[in-house]
């Protein structure tokens, strides 16, 4: 992984165009400032975000995902049933609409390509559903194949657990299992894909602590870790995963918050570094970057810095494929913050540059 950074940095060096892909929740019901998926040109030196091409009409485009050619990017539009698909110009990095389906459930919250890129699957998290639609070979959309019904207990928070809600749906690096923290059933369920259908795994869901809402997850590149952010109490837990059954095994559970922070806040994004040695996870309240480093023999976390996200409520962030800057989506401040990211730690550090972007709630990348 350590190769692949510096394989990137080198691309950027030699003067490649990396464009990233911005949605933006849109609607009054949401109080969003959203236009709709912004693109723009990354600087590879200084980090800057430089406006390309904003693609409006859209109602809440709120996860977004690239293909491995990053000629395509697929859309799920919040709040809505709907999935939409887009054509990515290689030389201008502008979007050319392709074609919608639904996914038959309320709120579609994340997406993920197979490895095969023939199909994707999405969380539906309001109707608590799992959905497969194939993908054509012109990379448009068709109609929904595969719909499963996610069922359990109830957490006890009265407000934010009163059913199931799926909110994320990755797949593993091996690409046999579909995992799913669900912030509703305080659980995380393991599926098993094969021939464009979702399968339950042999262990197929593990328990969470009460009220803790997983949410999303990250997978450690080279290690069988698993680290689960929990949105309602602020936390991660690191899972190890078994190759064969993909069960998950829970081996730690630490604060994302800063120890002398007392007030309300909620966790919402979580990612390892290409690298494997820090995991980064964000605060919604504290307005925070968690920074965790990893134990290379144990996998287990130590908190060491939490980073002001330098505006309100960072919904989602991403480091850039060199690991050379990682953007901030403060979505109540309209802001996409620059960090300089210490190639040694990870620590995070401030830098002079952000750009206005309304509601802001995910990032991708695109190289040219």
């Amino acid at each position: 992984m350590a190769f692949k950074v510096r394989l990137w940095r080198l691309v950027f060096e030699m003067g490649a165009t990396m464009f990233a892909y911005v949605g933006s929740r849109t609607t009054r019901e949401r109080n969003a400032r959203g236009d709709g998926i912004s693109v723009f040109k990354c600087d590879a030196v200084t980090g800057q975000l430089s406006l390309v091409q904003v693609v409006g009409d859209l109602v809440n485009p709120s996860f977004l995902a690239r293909n491995k050619a990053g000629d395509r990017l697929y859309v799920v539009h919040g709040d809505c049933e709907d999935i939409s698909a887009f054509k990515i110009d290689a030389a201008s990095g502008k979007l050319e609409f392709l074609n919608r389906q639904s996914t038959e459930g309320k709120n579609p919250v994340h997406l993920a390509l197979d490895p095969t890129e023939k199909f994707v699957v999405v969380s539906n998290h309001i109707t608590g559903t799992l959905v497969v639609l194939p993908i054509a070979e012109d990379g448009s959309l068709l109609p929904l194949t595969q719909k499963v019904q996610l069922t359990g207990e109830p957490g006890p928070h009265r407000k934010e657990q009163p059913f199931t809600k799926p909110h994320f749906n990755p797949f593993d690096p091996s690409g046999q299992f579909v995992l799913v923290p669900d912030k509703g059933l305080d659980k995380v369920f393991a599926f098993r894909f094969a021939d464009g259908q979702l399968h339950a795994a042999d262990v197929p869901d593990v328990a969470a602590r009460e009220t803790s809402g997983p949410r999303h997850l990250a997978f450690h590149p080279t290690k069988p870790w698993v680290y689960v952010v929990n949105e309602l109490d602020s936390t991660v837990t690191a899972y190890h995963l078994d190759a064969k059954t993909g069960a998950l095994t829970p081996f730690q559970i630490v604060s994302s918050l800063a120890d002398t922070f007392t007030a309300n806040s909620r966790s919402s994004e979580i990612e390892v570094d290409q690298a494997g040695q820090t995991v980064y996870a964000s605060n919604r309240g504290e307005d925070s970057i968690a920074v965790f480093s990893v134990n290379p023999v144990s996998g287990r976390l130590t908190l060491i810095q939490t980073q002001a996200a330098m505006g309100r409520t960072p919904r989602f962030f991403a480091l850039d494929p060199s690991n050379r800057w990682m953007y901030v989506l403060n979505e109540d401040s309209d802001t996409i913050v620059t960090l300089g990211v210490n190639s040694q730690d990870g620590r995070l550090r401030p830098t002079q540059h952000e750009v206005h972007c309304g509601s802001p709630v995910c990032m991708v990348f695109v190289s040219a």
